[in-house]
């Protein structure tokens, strides 16, 4: 569906509002969440606050995904947007906890759709070989994101109130939902049939468990209720595999993987959740701890990280846009990923600050040069009917995989701290501002402890990084093609990917 160059760019200005909107929600709110939780007197499950809205975000990708190829991208981003605005208005006036938490698992339903969508509608209005360029244009949003959403987070609780953190949304979403039912075209439709209710139960229950599991891995008060949750997560996920494979119009078309270019796609876009993502929020103690620097210097690194990203992300699509060629860029991302993580895992103790700056520099510079572009070559290889199908299962990969990762090394960051601590040192309260008024000699001893504990995880982030070297050699070397493909309503053909 081509669209003339001024209706493409208002198009783009909507999606990209759209997503900065949803990427910014997160990470605006993770700032004010002791102080919500304060006054609404539920500090011991504050964490709720986040998980509950990135557990119905990840569990709804696949079920909008499937809705949108079967009643349009654009109904249902628009209802996505619509919904996410009314939600964080019900957010700000939450009298208590429980009102919160309701309000922000729909705010994370809601959320689903609006990156999701936007990724399928670029698909449906653009030439693969354009795709990559305007993918890369809206995934800018999240770097950013990242890098003014906690400071923005902060002056706003600070300054107007913990409920302004939510209902900022009201206006920004206000003005990108009505920019957005004016530049989004209608899209055909391109499924018909019976939805897949079975598989979407099956897969609900299995994720739901999952990250349960995940998330409650590192609490010895929870042991029993994690082995219960990865139990039911296994169970569930067997049964959506057996319905997946026997109806006729599955959630998630499993057939799609034995195509090389999805197969490996969908593997290289998991190593940004597991490889980046699982590490990213726990950097700051570790420099704080290992360097001995301040919360400020700490958060350096993570800004490096977030910035290569930003770079590399928005050079690549642009490259991959004027030639067409892709298979180097994910080749040449993970590689650096690798590297940088490799470095890490060498940097002696004592090393200057500037050292890991560029480590994580450099795997921020290699994430971002497949971030995108992975989204657009995997959405190339299927029917263009399924567009939306393909989109959520990409996400839901990457989204899952940096639930669990991150869990995961929480976990083992958590358990290792506790064991290795000197004595005298309780990891339950220790702080930086603790360890600093330790002498130097302890000092030195908890840097080496939270070094020896990181550098093995560095070392499997590594590793992780070199899966996805593999999977990149594995891409088929082509070009991405000018045409833009048959139309939505015909599911049976294919959009040449070379």
């Amino acid at each position: 569906m081509p669209l003339s160059p001024l209706r493409l760019r208002l198009l783009v200005s909507s999606l990209l509002a759209v997503s900065f909107l949803g990427a910014l929600d997160n990470t605006v709110v993770s700032t004010a969440i002791a102080t919500v939780a304060g006054q609404l007197g539920a500090l011991e499950q504050m964490a709720w606050i986040v998980v509950g809205y990135t557990l119905a975000s990840t569990v709804l990708l696949p079920v909008l995904g499937k809705l949108g190829d079967r009643i349009g991208p654009r109904a249902v981003f628009l209802a996505s947007v619509a919904v996410f605005v009314l939600t964080s208005v019900a957010c700000g006036f939450a009298g208590g906890f429980v009102w919160l938490i309701v309000a922000r698992v729909i705010q994370g339903m809601s959320s689903a759709g609006l990156q999701l969508m936007s990724q399928t509608i670029i698909a449906e209005v653009t030439t693969p070989r354009q795709r990559p360029k305007y993918l890369a244009i809206i995934g800018a949003a999240f770097p950013v994101a990242i890098l003014v959403g906690p400071v923005l987070g902060g002056v706003i609780t600070d300054y107007w109130g913990w409920p302004w953190v939510f209902w900022i949304n009201a206006p920004v979403g206000i003005l990108a939902l009505a920019l957005a039912i004016v530049a989004v075209p209608h899209i055909e439709p391109g499924r018909s049939g019976r939805f897949d209710i079975g598989g979407a139960v099956a897969l609900t229950i299995g994720l739901v468990a999952l990250v349960l599991g995940a998330t409650w891995v590192g609490d010895r008060s929870q042991t029993v209720a994690t082995v219960c949750a990865f139990a039911v997560a296994l169970a569930a996920l067997v049964v959506f595999f057996v319905v997946e494979s026997r109806v006729a119009e599955p959630l998630v078309p499993l057939g799609h993987f034995r195509d090389r270019t999805v197969a490996a796609g969908t593997v290289i876009s998991a190593i940004v959740g597991v490889g980046l993502f699982s590490i990213t929020s726990y950097l700051p103690t570790y420099f704080q701890m290992a360097y001995r620097t301040s919360a400020t210097v700490s958060g350096l690194v993570p800004i490096a990280t977030v910035f290569g990203m930003l770079v590399s992300n928005l050079a690549t699509g642009w490259l991959v846009s004027r030639t067409g060629h892709y298979r180097l860029y994910p080749l040449i991302g993970t590689a650096l990923g690798a590297a940088g993580l490799g470095a890490m895992a060498l940097l002696p103790a004592g090393a200057p600050l500037w050292a890991p700056v560029v480590a994580m520099a450099v795997v921020g510079l290699g994430t971002g040069a497949f971030m995108s572009l992975i989204v657009a070559v995997v959405q190339s290889a299927v029917p263009r009917a399924e567009t939306g199908t393909i989109t959520a299962s990409v996400n839901l990969v990457r989204q899952v995989g940096a639930t669990v990762a991150t869990a995961l090394v929480g976990g083992i960051i958590g358990a290792s701290i506790v064991a290795l601590l000197p004595a005298g040192l309780d990891p339950a309260t220790l702080t930086p501002a603790i360890v600093r008024a330790q002498s130097v000699a302890e000092q030195q001893q908890v840097a080496l402890v939270y070094q020896s504990v990181f550098v093995p995880i560095f070392v499997a982030l590594a590793a992780t990084y070199l899966v996805g070297v593999v999977a990149s050699i594995l891409l088929p070397n082509s070009r991405l093609s000018d045409e833009p493909g048959p139309l939505r309503a015909a599911p049976t053909e294919t959009i040449p990917a070379a």
